[in-house]
Order: structure tokens, then sequence, then C-alpha cells
């Protein structure tokens, strides 16, 4: 981890398009302004945590190929049981 020791409205670069700035010191509290593009997504860690565990929850919730075929199987069954029905 690189450490860096900044002032007040002192900035750091990360690479050609990300400039991280000192913009208010209170106590024990750092305020950060981030300068970066729209197409680079800033998060505080924690809400970068939550959302990579709602991903990680979403992808082992959506059914494998395995499953898929066994529910298209069990559509069909229920399409030729209706059609006897009739």
């Amino acid at each position: 981890m690189l450490v860096l020791s900044r002032k007040l409205n002192e900035s750091i670069m990360i690479g050609d398009e990300i400039e991280v700035t000192v913009v208010e010191i209170q106590g024990d509290q750092v305020r950060l302004g981030v300068q970066a593009p729209r197409s680079v997504r800033v998060y505080r860690r924690e809400v970068y945590q939550a959302i990579q565990e709602q991903n990680r929850a979403a992808a082992l919730s959506v059914p494998g190929p395995g499953k898929i075929d066994q529910l298209l199987q069990e559509i069909a069954r229920e399409i030729k049981n209706e059609k006897k029905d009739e």
C-alpha cells in the first residue's frame, strides 16, 4: 500500500484522469474530492462491498443449464397434460 501525506487543498493523481483532493479536515475526519471520468465508478468501500455481496447472491440464485433443462421439461409435461385434459 502506498501511503501519502497531503494537506488541505493538495491532491494526488491516479493515472492521467483521476484526481483526489483533500477538501476539508475536521478532527479525525477528512473529506476527499474525487474528480474522474464518468466511466469510472467511485464508491465508498462499504457500499462497494454491499454491491459485491448482492451480485454474488444474485449469481448464485440464477439457475444453471441443468436446472433450465429441467424446468423446460416440466413445462413441456404441463402443456402435454393440459392438452390431455381438453
